[in-house]
């Protein structure tokens, strides 16, 4: 899911979240694909943005992610529930830059 300005918006994208009026009702449903017409209608709303389908880029390099969490573990490397977290967090790292 990305976050996408509403300036930004082309068609083609869906939307990954629902967008609300100021009555909390559903104006736009979770899903809907953005026409040329509906982007020049939320661009007319009182929304900075909105939530489109995607995968976001992640913000560092593999590596300079992976360091970081070595670093972050390296003083409670010999504790095995911590050591079962850095296990997860690893999968979970390696799974963002596939």
């Amino acid at each position: 899911m990305l976050r996408v300005a509403k300036e930004a918006l082309e068609p083609g994208m869906k939307l990954a979240k629902p967008i609300y009026g100021q009555n909390e009702m559903v104006l736009l449903a979770e899903g809907m694909e953005l026409t040329e017409k509906w982007i020049e209608r939320i661009q007319d709303m009182d929304v900075n943005s909105v939530f489109v389908d995607g995968a976001s880029e992640p913000m560092i390099p593999r590596e300079a992610a992976l360091a970081a969490l070595e670093e972050r573990f390296s003083s409670v490397a010999r504790e095995p529930y911590m050591a079962e977290i850095k296990r997860a967090v690893r999968a979970h790292i390696e799974s963002l830059y596939l």
